[in-house]
């Protein structure tokens, strides 16, 4: 068991990002000081959301200029810090190096914040934000996995650089993450396994990111004739942040969590915006033919290729949560109430 002291500093990997600033959040209204490691400290437009979180709450900000790929970049951040969250890592579908974009920030900079942690005696735990992308690739490996249900205990082996790289991404950073913590034992390591993470940001900045396209293109006409059936598992980064702060501060905590609330689909997801927004936004209301999106999706995104339609689109998802109820205490929101309050902040923000 490892029991956190509260007054000592944290330190959070990819402060500004979409899930650190709900945890922030939490952390500085507990009186929490925060050591966020950041790549521009000098950047206060990008820190203005952040700072007005700290003057509305107890706990105290102080800010660092780390790099995930600049190693050594993350000892003064760390320096007294007993708690490390590893949140930052990059999430992309459609890039045009996997390995540049992808796969060597997420690997390198997991080993890199780690073997700080070997190097800082203070740490006693790690909290590293993994993904359901390094439990599964494909929807349809669900059909190979015991009573078709994703668990913690399965690891994805149907992704390749080539054939969904984020999902390779997270699978070979959170391998190295085990690999590094297996060779001491002085701290544990925490894993939150999330699924789609979606729900408002803390920050509006960060309204670009692949949730948010997502849902604005339930909104802007992108899905007017109809969604895929694409099976997913949705949480809220409200609900997700919480599961990261209690890794942080349950001593009994350990091994990877799925965080995940809602096991749905596309059409699903849609519906619960048809009745507050349906007569002024094109949402979809029917699904598509798989055989139409073979045909038109290789040409809308670079990431649906014609392997990951045939692969995803039909399938499920469908994901056992139980772990993160009985062991971190999460209780999750309803999905209407995650899809809205996103849907409403992008028109709020005049995105749509």
């Amino acid at each position: 068991m490892t029991h956190i002291d509260k007054s000592k500093p944290v330190m959070i990997t990819g402060a500004t990002g979409y899930v650190a600033g709900w945890l922030l959040k939490k952390l500085l209204k507990k009186g929490i000081t925060v050591h966020a490691a950041v790549r521009n400290p000098e950047d206060e437009e990008k820190l203005v959301f952040l700072n007005e979180l700290a003057v509305n709450s107890p706990g105290k900000i102080k800010y660092f200029k780390s790099d995930l790929l600049n190693y050594g970049s993350y000892a003064q951040a760390m320096e007294g810090c007993e708690l490390v969250f590893h949140t930052a890592s990059p999430f992309a579908l459609d890039v045009n190096d996997p390995v540049k974009d992808l796969i060597e920030p997420a690997q390198l900079g997991t080993r890199n914040v780690l073997e700080q942690a070997n190097n800082t005696l203070s740490v006693k735990r790690v909290v590293l934000t993994s993904s359901c992308a390094a439990i599964f690739g494909d929807n349809a490996d669900l059909m190979q996995t015991p009573n078709h249900i994703f668990t913690e205990e399965i690891w994805n082996t149907s992704s390749t650089p080539k054939h969904n790289p984020y999902s390779y991404s997270k699978t070979l950073a959170e391998k190295e993450a085990w690999h590094i913590h297996d060779k001491q034992s002085r701290w544990d390591l925490v894993v939150i396994n999330p699924s789609l993470v979606l729900g408002p940001a803390v920050n509006p900045l960060v309204n670009s990111s692949e949730s948010f396209k997502i849902i604005k293109q339930f909104g802007d006409g992108t899905f007017k004739t109809g969604v895929p059936k694409l099976g997913f598992g949705i949480v809220d980064v409200r609900d997700l942040a919480f599961a990261h702060y209690q890794a942080g501060f349950v001593p009994e905590a350990k091994g990877r969590h799925i965080v995940s609330g809602h096991n749905t689909f596309f059409l699903a997801m849609a519906k619960t915006l048809l009745p507050r927004y349906g007569n002024k936004y094109p949402i979809p209301q029917k699904e598509v033919s798989k055989w139409l999106i073979w045909f038109i999706g290789p040409m809308l995104n670079k990431a649906l290729t014609r392997k990951f339609i045939s692969r995803n689109v039909g399938y499920p998802w469908i994901g056992d949560n139980s772990k993160s109820k009985t062991a971190l205490g999460v209780s999750y929101r309803p999905l209407v109430e995650t899809m809205t309050d996103t849907f409403q902040q992008l028109i709020d923000n005049k995105i749509l």
